[in-house]
């Protein structure tokens, strides 16, 4: 698999990661085995970066990382975890005593003395701009808690206050063939400073697999059921806060592109790989099957630039009136 570095970290990581937040059963029942079988599958196929975080399942999904990294000592892994959801929304509570808490919370969970990359988890917009929070991440990076940190960010505006950080080693942002606004300064942006670029929701909740139509029902406990109004958080969380039917609208007039030799959720998880900037993609998978099929979209042949023009009009024509400002 294709490696990219995370300049500010020293690391190397394949293109295509692995997020695990359904393994935290946050989308539905996933059983610990079919968790396990994920996490092997995927790294047999040469993914190398997990992503997961401490409210996944209430540390389920770290915990069942950490289970897999003690059967798989040797292999080359990054993990990054992500922290801050865990209390209430407000600036006042990352202090370096709870990110101390949190931090420690995760290396118990993952069963390592130091946490290859942490994240601040979305938080309250004025911690970007708070020196505070990140001299205690400086800290955490002294003490060896933690071998570097980065942000995962609702919006462009707050990876661009991230980026202009020397301590920042990743910026993780909803970038996708429905969310395009990264594209304009922010992956630019990091590629200049050496800030590392994780690609989140690549899928838009699946909706880019096509595997949905108007007629599909999720389950009560899944965030496509009980969040399309960002009802529990951030709205653009869910199908990248693209409303459904004209996601599927836009999903429809992307099919004729993708062709034989590959699915339409390969389509758009290599459109995200072909954009400049971009370190690793993180796709999430509930069984062995999606998480080969995802790690074998780094080997295809890239998007070629006819492809690219009617996914950027698709976007233009459908999508950008609805979220392009919003995020």
């Amino acid at each position: 698999m294709e490696q990219r570095t995370f300049r500010r970290l020293h690391r190397a990581v394949g293109v295509v990661g692995l997020g695990t937040w359904q393994l935290g059963a946050d989308w539905g029942t996933v059983s610990e085995d079919s968790a396990l079988s994920v996490l092997a599958a995927a790294v047999d196929s040469g993914v190398s970066f997990l992503d997961t975080a401490d409210v996944y399942g209430d540390g389920r999904s770290e915990t069942l990382i950490g289970r897999f990294l003690r059967t798989r000592p040797d292999a080359d892994l990054t993990v990054a975890t992500k922290m801050g959801r865990r209390v209430e929304q407000r600036p006042e509570a990352y202090t370096l005593a709870h990110l101390r808490e949190w931090t420690d919370r995760s290396r118990r969970n993952l069963g390592v003395d130091t946490l290859d990359l942490v994240q601040l988890h979305c938080p309250p917009t004025p911690v970007f701009a708070d020196d505070t929070v990140f001299d205690a991440l400086d800290t955490l990076v002294a003490e060896e808690r933690i071998a570097g940190y980065g942000v995962s960010v609702e919006t462009c505006a707050e990876a661009l206050t991230a980026i202009a950080r020397p301590g920042v080693a990743s910026v993780q942002i909803i970038l996708n063939a429905l969310r395009h606004k990264p594209l304009e300064q922010v992956l630019p942006a990091a590629a200049e400073a050496g800030v590392g670029i994780i690609a989140r929701v690549p899928l838009a909740s699946g909706l880019l697999s096509g595997r949905y139509d108007e007629h599909t029902t999720f389950a009560p406990n899944d965030h496509r059921t009980y969040n399309r109004q960002g009802a529990a958080f951030d709205v653009g969380e869910t199908f990248a806060g693209v409303d459904l039917t004209l996601g599927l609208a836009a999903v429809r007039q992307l099919a004729p592109l993708v062709g034989e030799e590959r699915t339409m959720a390969q389509f758009a998880l290599r459109w995200v790989i072909d954009q400049p900037g971009v370190t690793v993609v993180i796709p999430g998978a509930r069984d062995v099957t999606q998480a080969r099929a995802n790690a074998e979209t780094a080997g295809q042949r890239p998007l070629s630039e006819q492809e690219r023009a009617v996914v950027a009009d698709v976007y233009d024509d459908l999508i950008r009136p609805q979220v392009h400002d919003r995020w």
